[in-house]
């Protein structure tokens, strides 16, 4: 019987964090329709801009898509002219993607998504640190 308990919803670690995951990104929403970008495509963006010119897999690695996923995202954000993939000439099987001069344009627009998330949220900056360094210790528990 005392099993069962562990099975009701409200004691599930899972269910709360996919419920934060989803609202959040959806408070992300009518800022990236205003740059015409998805929130997958967003975190692509984040890590080309600190980080020009990296191969397909190490993008997949970063935000932890794998490249079936990844490719045809890659291949949206090409066509709205903020990124090229180019094949490595020393290995033609690495594709490596770089910024478009709109794709670095874009990063002046999105620097203020951040901001406008955390007024949202409305919560004290040390508390979204606190829980921010909480998921990751969980996350390098999982990743092991």
């Amino acid at each position: 019987m005392e099993n069962l308990k562990q099975l009701k919803l409200e004691n599930q670690i899972c269910f709360p964090l996919y419920v934060i995951a989803k609202e959040i990104t959806g408070l992300y929403r009518p800022f990236l329709d205003k740059l015409d970008i998805t929130y997958p495509q967003y975190l692509v963006m984040m890590v080309l801009w600190e980080n020009d010119g990296l191969a397909v897999n190490i993008i997949g690695e970063k935000i932890f898509l794998d490249s079936g996923t990844l490719t045809p995202l890659l291949k949206r954000l090409e066509t709205k002219g903020f990124i090229i993939r180019k094949r490595k000439k020393e290995d033609e099987r690495v594709v490596e993607i770089f910024l478009t001069e709109n794709g670095k344009q874009l990063q002046q627009k999105a620097c203020e998504i951040p901001g406008k998330i955390q007024q949202k949220i409305d919560i004290q900056p040390g508390d979204l640190i606190e829980l921010k360094n909480t998921i990751q210790k969980i996350l390098n528990k999982i990743e092991k």
